[in-house]
């Protein structure tokens, strides 16, 4: 079985990449800032919202840069990281509630519960159409390198012969892993996954 959402280019890109923009604090650390960009786009293309100021049907670089700048002041780069779900919800609900959007609504999914639990969430997010912000801190696989301390969407799922994947949509670009191996990172203190609803 395999499912995968409806998503949205940005010129040639498909969905945000940090290293667009000019700010160099946005470009070490505005992975969050571009997850909750990518979801507003997201959400306005497939949900009816209107999150994203800018033209929608021809998304380019130049604007989708401004959209990071003004989403930096809710979901701003740090030193530590936007390292928690929390921190994520909140700064990212100020942004909704700016905009009057009461439609949107996020849970918290930690990564200290079971890869079991989390494919399922994770089904369930897809089926109902929503895309899942998901954060990894470290990871003991180092070819999860790329994932370390970043944000970034799960927008499908795909089981076969037993084994789940999920694609992951960051750097302007998408591609497939295996989700227990990216969920067990091998360090007590984990990320997770956001729910919308």
């Amino acid at each position: 079985m395999k499912k995968e959402l409806e998503y949205f280019r940005i010129e040639e890109a498909y969905g945000g990449d940090q290293e667009w923009f000019l700010d160099p604090m946005m470009r070490i650390g505005g992975c969050a800032a571009v997850t909750a960009c990518d979801s507003c786009i997201y959400f306005d293309l497939y949900k009816g919202t209107k999150l994203y100021p800018y033209e929608k049907k021809q998304l380019t670089k130049k604007e989708y840069r401004r959209f990071g700048m003004r989403m930096k002041p809710y979901l701003r780069p740090r030193w530590s990281g936007i390292d928690t779900l929390e921190i994520y919800m909140e700064g990212f609900q100020k942004y909704l509630a700016d905009q009057g959007c009461t439609a949107i609504r996020m849970l918290p999914f930690s990564g200290s519960r079971s890869v079991s639990e989390a494919k399922e969430v994770v089904k369930e997010q897809i089926d109902r159409r929503f895309p899942v912000p998901c954060l990894v801190l470290n990871h003991q696989n180092r070819a999860f390198k790329d994932y370390e301390w970043h944000w970034f969407l799960l927008t499908g799922y795909a089981d076969s012969k037993g084994e789940d994947q999920v694609k992951i949509v960051t750097y302007g670009g998408r591609t497939w892993l295996d989700f227990a191996a990216l969920w067990d990172t091998g360090y007590a203190r984990k990320g997770g996954l956001i729910l919308y609803r």
